[in-house]
């Protein structure tokens, strides 16, 4: 299938615990959904969007983002992510992402993600661990 704009993708996720800025930055924090938590999940929505057109071998990664927290989410609640593509650059994919509590919309902005060969990618990967112990190893 041909990865094109206008594909749009959708999940849910009910906010943990676990999801909180106060779980991943200390107790001052309050127990709301965190920031962090939700660009990663509106990189995976974004993802979920041209898996299942990607060739075998492929997958994509994320290379950038720039996204605006809107509004605090408590614990239990969920929330709806939406991605949909509105560019393709070559290898080069553009999202425009957005996240939804039942009141209002929590989040917003753009994610690019890059397609790669997982082999080629894991071979570069492999080259950059052997030159990390051989640094280490001179250390």
């Amino acid at each position: 299938m041909i990865i094109e704009p206008g594909m749009v993708g959708e999940k849910t996720h009910v906010v943990q615990e676990t999801d909180t800025a106060r779980m991943g930055g200390g107790a001052t924090l309050p127990p709301v959904f965190s920031t962090p938590r939700m660009i990663s999940l509106m990189e995976q929505t974004a993802h979920s969007v041209v898996l299942p057109h990607l060739q075998e071998g492929q997958t994509s990664v994320g290379m950038s983002v720039n996204i605006r927290h809107l509004g605090a989410t408590p614990v239990g609640v969920e929330v709806r992510f939406r991605a949909e593509l509105l560019e393709v650059d070559g290898r080069r994919l553009r999202f425009k992402v957005e996240a939804w509590d039942p009141v209002e919309k929590i989040g917003e902005g753009e994610h690019e993600r890059f397609i790669i060969d997982k082999d080629r990618f894991e071979a570069r990967l492999d080259k950059k661990r052997q030159q990390l112990n051989s640094t280490i190893q001179e250390r």
